[in-house]
């Protein structure tokens, strides 16, 4: 267990090295470039000139890598071009807004997507797997922005039972849910649709294995049989697939967000792109790409947890 860990960490810390270097070679590789964004399109060439001796923009791209990454590590990431405000104060305030939206879309995908998974699963070629999975299908096939305009008119414009938009702190529990159940609801039916597909097939493998019917001849009862035996072997698919939806969880929050007007990291890194603010942008990207490595690199360590197989594999290794 203890290589295996090692491993993954290793593997981990050399994606996160990777995706920096993208991350600082994609923004320099802008049109502009970041002195340009710095002062404006129309600058003198010496003002853009002083930009970047003042910034270390004239500097080698190597030495301009080591120094932004020896600042980040001193908790330094740049300052705003547009608020004037240091990046990592900018970014402290809108990660609790994205990670209460990232959460409430996961407990909505897990509340949804594992009853329908059991049960299209269990009453296989009847009319509650047909609907489960004709269901999954069109979860997987709308679009964030179009469903999340579609609530905003039922729910919130001819209903009135919730709030076209905005966000309320956490200060105000039941405002604050108000505000963030829709958004929440349009992340997470995607995810729950993928996690109702893979869950069904995986308990339908379980389902007909021999360890299955052995306890059935035993004597436990279905519910035993189902709860305890096939979904727990089942719930290794789960929990890879909602690492794995991570990604498609963090693209939504950007068009989430600006629809329902959150100002949580998909909207600040919107806002960074129309302004052109790099320095904000590559922060936001930057702890981006770590949460999605940190959270994959969590799962890998559940998924060795659940499947003893992984731990014996990766100790004898």
């Amino acid at each position: 267990m203890k290589w295996y860990l090692l491993r993954r960490l290793g593997a981990s810390v050399v994606t996160l090295f990777l995706a920096s270097v993208v991350v600082f070679a994609g923004i320099r590789g802008l049109p502009g470039g970041p002195a340009v964004a710095l002062s404006s399109e129309t600058a003198s060439p010496a003002v853009i000139a002083a930009i970047k001796q003042e910034y270390g923009l004239n500097k080698p791209l190597p030495v301009q890598y080591a120094d932004w990454i020896g600042q980040i590590f001193r908790g330094n990431m740049g300052q705003s071009a547009t608020s004037g405000l240091p990046v990592s104060t900018e970014l402290a305030a809108r990660i609790p807004i994205t990670f209460e939206l990232a959460v409430l879309a996961l407990v909505i995908a897990v509340l949804i997507g594992i009853p329908a998974g059991i049960a299209a699963a269990v009453k296989r070629d009847t009319p509650v797997d047909y609907t489960a999975t004709s269901g999954s299908v069109l979860g997987l096939s709308v679009p964030h922005f179009w469903l999340g305009i579609l609530f905003i008119l039922l729910f919130a414009v001819k209903l009135g039972w919730l709030p076209a938009s905005g966000f309320v702190p956490i200060t105000d529990p039941l405002g604050n849910l108000a505000h963030m159940i829709m958004p929440a609801f349009v992340l997470g039916i995607g995810i729950a649709a993928v996690v109702t597909r893979q869950l069904r097939s995986a308990m339908l493998e379980s389902l007909g294995a021999d360890y299955i019917r052995t306890a059935r001849a035993k004597g436990l009862g279905e519910g035993a049989v189902i709860g305890i035996h096939a979904l727990r072997n089942s719930l290794l698919t789960v929990v890879t697939v909602i690492g794995l939806q991570l990604g498609i969880l963090i693209s939504g929050v950007v068009v989430t967000e600006q629809i329902f007007v959150i100002p949580g990291l998909g909207r600040l890194t919107l806002d960074a792109v129309f302004s052109r603010d790099y320095p904000t942008l590559e922060g936001v990207v930057l702890l981006t790409a770590t949460g999605y490595i940190v959270v994959n690199f969590l799962t890998d360590i559940t998924y060795s947890l659940l499947n003893p197989r992984i731990r014996v594999a990766g100790g004898a290794q």
